[in-house]
C-alpha cells in the first residue's frame, strides 16, 4: 500500500506509517531532530519551524508528552501522504549519504529485564542446572538495573572486556580479557514523559509515557557474570557496551504489530493484569559477520512492554524523560530462535558455523554482530525498527 509520494520508502520499510525519529547532523551544521522517510531524512526544524527540532537530542520533544507526539505524526504523514504537502516538504528532505546519524536521546537510567522464559530458563540451567525457574519469576518481571553510560551509538566498536572469572584450571580467580564474550538482541522501550516521585504508572498508562522504541544489542562477558553469581550479580560483566539504534519507532507506529500477547500463568497480580493489547509480533533477524545466526521472534516474550513498565514504577520511583527499559534477550528457545550464544551452550548445540567454515561458541577479535527487526505496519505492508550492531575489537590489556 503507498503511504507517501517519497521514491521507494514503502518499499524500504520506512513510508509513512512509521517515521522513526532520530538525530542527525550534516558536515558542519550542528546535529537537530529529523525522521527517516526512505533513504532521506527530513528536516524537521526546517519543515515544521519548530525550535524543539533545532536540539541535538530528542529529549525536549518527548517531553512534551503524548498530545504533541501524536499531533506532529499526524501533521508530518499528512505532508508526505499528500501530493499537496509536496511541495513544503521535498525541500527539507536530506539524503541519508549526506548525514552523520548519532545517539537519539541522552539517556537517565537504563534497566534491564529478562522477559523471555526461554532465556531465563536456559540462565537458570546453567547457573543452577537441574533446577527451574523459581516462582516468583511468573509473578512478576525480573530485572536489573544497568549504567546509562554504558549506551553508546550504533556502529561503534566494542571493545573486549576484562574482570574476574575462572581460572582454566579450576576455581581459582583470574584477571584478564573476557573468553567468552556474548551478544543479544533486544527491544529497547524509551521514555519521554516523567513522573514524580511516589507515582506508579499503572499498565494503562504505557502510552502516555513510552514515546517509542529501539533495537538494543546488549554485549555481555559470560565467564564474567559466572564469576560475579549470584545473589547480586552480574555487575562488570553486563555494563561495558550497549549500543543503541540511531531510530526511534513511535508506539503509535506499532499498532498493527499489537496483539493480547502469550498467555500467562499463573494469572499476573492485579497492578500487572494487561488491560490492553501489548504483545508486539516483531522479528527479529541476529546476523554474525553477515551470516543469519538467528530469527527469534517477539511475539514469544513473556512479559509484554507494559507490564514491564508498571513493575518499573511499582514502588514509586519516578521515571525520567530518556529512561530506557529493554525486553532482554527475544529469544524463542528452539533451534534457529536461540536469543544468544549461551543458550546455544544450555541447549548442548554445536557452535555456530559461519560461510566459509569458520565455528563461533563465542565472539571473536573481529567478529561484527549486526541485530535487525521489522513489523506490519498500519498500511500493510512491512516496517522497519533499524538496525544496530557492533564489532569487537581487542582488549587494551
Amino acid at each position: 500500500m503507498r503511504t507517501t509520494w517519497v521514491p521507494a520508502a514503502d518499499s524500504a520499510g520506512y513510508g509513512a506509517d512509521n517515521l522513526p525519529y532520530g538525530v542527525f547532523a550534516r558536515a558542519g551544521e550542528p546535529p537537530r531532530v529529523g525522521v527517516r522517510v526512505g533513504r532521506w531524512v527530513l528536516d524537521l526544524a526546517g519543515v515544521l519551524g519548530d525550535p524543539v527540532f533545532a536540539a541535538p537530542s530528542l529529549g525536549p520533544f518527548m517531553a512534551r508528552g503524548s498530545t504533541a507526539w501524536r499531533a506532529t505524526r499526524a501533521k508530518v504523514a499528512g505532508m508526505l501522504a499528500a501530493d499537496k504537502g509536496r511541495a513544503a516538504a521535498e525541500p527539507h528532505l536530506v539524503p541519508l549519504s549526506q548525514v552523520r546519524l548519532l545517539c537519539p536521546f541522552e539517556a537517565a537510567d537504563y534497566t534491564v529485564f529478562q522477559g523471555s522464559a526461554e532465556h531465563a530458563a536456559a540462565v537458570q540451567g546453567l547457573l543452577r542446572p537441574g533446577t527451574s525457574l523459581p516462582a516468583p519469576w511468573f509473578r512478576q518481571p525480573s530485572g536489573r538495573h544497568g549504567r546509562a553510560g554504558a549506551l553508546t551509538a550504533c556502529g561503534r566498536g566494542v571493545r573486549r572486556p576484562g574482570g574476574q572469572h575462572a581460572g582454566p584450571g579450576g576455581p581459582t580467580p583470574q584477571v584478564g580479557p573476557s573468553t567468552r564474550v556474548d551478544a543479544e538482541a533486544h527491544l529497547g522501550l524509551v521514555v519521554g514523559v516523567p513522573t514524580s516521585p511516589g507515582r506508579r504508572v499503572p499498565v494503562s498508562g504505557f502510552v502516555e509515557h513510552v514515546f517509542g522504541a529501539v533495537l538494543v544489542a546488549d554485549f555481555n562477558a559470560r565467564d564474567v557474570e559466572a564469576w560475579e553469581g549470584l545473589p547480586l550479580g552480574p555487575l562488570t560483566g553486563s555494563s561495558f557496551s550497549v549500543p543503541v539504534s540511531p531510530w526511534v519507532v513511535p508506539t503509535d507506529a506499532l499498532g498493527a504489530a499489537r496483539f493480547a500477547g502469550r498467555a500467562q500463568a499463573p494469572p499476573p497480580m492485579p497492578n500487572l493484569a494487561r488491560v490492553a493489547d501489548w504483545g508486539l509480533r516483531v522479528r527479529f533477524e541476529v546476523r554474525l559477520n553477515g551470516d543469519v545466526v538467528s530469527r527469534p521472534q517477539y511475539a514469544a516474550m513473556y512479559w509484554t512492554p507494559d507490564q514491564l513498565l508498571a513493575h518499573l514504577t511499582a514502588n514509586g520511583a519516578a521515571l525520567r524523560t530518556g529512561d530506557l527499559f529493554t525486553s532482554g534477550a527475544v529469544s524463542g528457545g528452539v533451534e534457529g530462535q536461540r536469543g544468544s550464544l549461551l543458550e546455544r551452550e544450555s541447549a548442548g548445540e554445536a557452535p555456530v558455523r559461519l560461510s566459509g567454515g569458520a565455528a563461533r561458541s563465542y565472539l571473536e577479535d573481529g567478529d561484527t554482530v549486526g541485530i535487525r527487526a521489522w513489523a506490519r505496519g498500519m498500511g500493510g505492508g512491512p516496517i522497519r525498527l533499524g538496525e544496530v550492531g557492533a564489532t569487537v575489537l581487542p582488549s587494551e590489556e
